[in-house]
């Protein structure tokens, strides 16, 4: 646990004291935030913010994930060495599309195909290395079967290994897209997706560690429920890591703002809860833990679906949180209540997760 403990305590310290060190350097060189014009008439004053934030919490939690192995005395196993990879690919793209924003002026940044073969090349590199380098147990990163609380007997490779594997870089893919996404779409009111994203990695850090615990090569594990996650205690170390730069982001990034994480942050966000679903075993128990960003998400396609096919509006404008804006809701009380509603989600899967192992006892 100590490796938990101090990874979640650089990882608050050095984003709560770099932020606005890298504030003044953003202001200083005009890095700001462009405003969409079909948006809130309101966020129009929020045009030249500092964007690019992201880069901040991706580095303290990347620096606390070393140190909480330091404090350990041991070194990073191949399963968080992945999702570390996964976290800082994604919000490389992110930084370009950042990047292409502020250098032509325009709310739109890198080109959306190029976005989404980044997205792919980076989820199938992810997806490839959890299939390879087995540990003593003979256990990958990744499993083939499909998951809810832990493996099923359902498996990808139904038809083969290869085709297996095939099913899994597509399978991993599409929850690195969906999940990257849907942060991205949440993260549009001062705060509310970094406050989200601190419930759900503070429901994985609790379940990585309970993983931990629960090891079926522990000494004193219940066999009956015992979980087959690799290197969990490494999973542990960097949600915790997360938990903790986000914290500290979250000082400088709430209502009102004096900075964005941008698609720097949102992205490596997204890909991160992405690749611990799946490292974790839990790919569709996570719709429940980051149940506030499959709301506003699904805000979101029911508002295109519906128009499309009846030029009708379901909300005043999508995703949900600008309908509640519109219908004249404080910015400060939206995100509020919407990071009430998101910690509920978190821990109604915490829970859920700690039933289905009380079930086997």
């Amino acid at each position: 646990m100590i490796g938990v403990i101090v990874s979640f305590a650089v990882g608050l310290v050095l984003s709560m004291g770099l932020t606005p060190v890298f504030i003044r350097f953003l202001v200083a060189h005009h890095f700001g935030q462009f405003i969409r014009q079909d948006g809130p008439t309101r966020h129009l004053a929020k045009r030249g913010t500092p964007t690019m934030g992201g880069v901040v919490f991706i580095l303290a939690a990347v620096v606390a994930w070393l140190v909480g192995y330091l404090a350990i005395g041991s070194t990073p196993d191949w399963s968080s060495t992945l999702l570390v990879f996964l976290f800082v690919g994604l919000g490389a793209i992110g930084l370009l599309d950042d990047g292409i924003k502020i250098r032509k002026e325009r709310s739109l940044g890198l080109h959306p195909g190029a976005k989404i073969v980044g997205q792919l090349l980076v989820g199938s590199l992810f997806a490839a290395g959890a299939l390879l380098r087995p540990d003593r147990h003979g256990v990958t990163p990744g499993f083939m079967e499909i998951s809810v609380f832990r493996p099923t007997v359902a498996s990808l490779a139904f038809a083969g290994v290869g085709v297996g594997a095939v099913l899994f870089v597509l399978w991993a893919n599409f929850l690195v897209a969906a999940w990257s996404n849907a942060v991205n779409l949440t993260d549009g009111l001062d705060g509310l997706a970094t406050g989200c994203s601190i419930f759900v990695f503070g429901a994985y850090t609790m379940i990585t560690v309970f993983q931990n615990i629960q090891s079926c090569w522990g000494s004193t594990v219940n066999v009956a429920a015992c979980y087959p996650t690799r290197d969990p205690l490494g999973l542990a170390i960097f949600s915790a890591g997360v938990v903790g730069a986000l914290a500290g982001f979250l000082w400088w990034n709430a209502s009102p703002a004096q900075i964005f994480m941008g698609d720097t942050g949102s992205l490596a966000l997204g890909g991160a809860f992405a690749g611990l679903t799946i490292l974790t075993n839990t790919e569709f128990i996570a719709v429940v833990i980051g149940g506030m960003f499959v709301v506003i998400t699904m805000s979101d396609v029911i508002q295109i679906g519906v128009f499309k096919a009846t030029h009708k509006r379901v909300f005043r404008m999508a995703p949900l949180h600008h309908h509640f804006e519109l219908k004249g809701w404080k910015e400060i009380t939206i995100v509020v209540r919407f990071w009430l509603i998101a910690a509920l989600f978190a821990i109604t899967g915490v829970g859920l997760f700690y039933a289905e192992w009380a079930s086997h006892l």
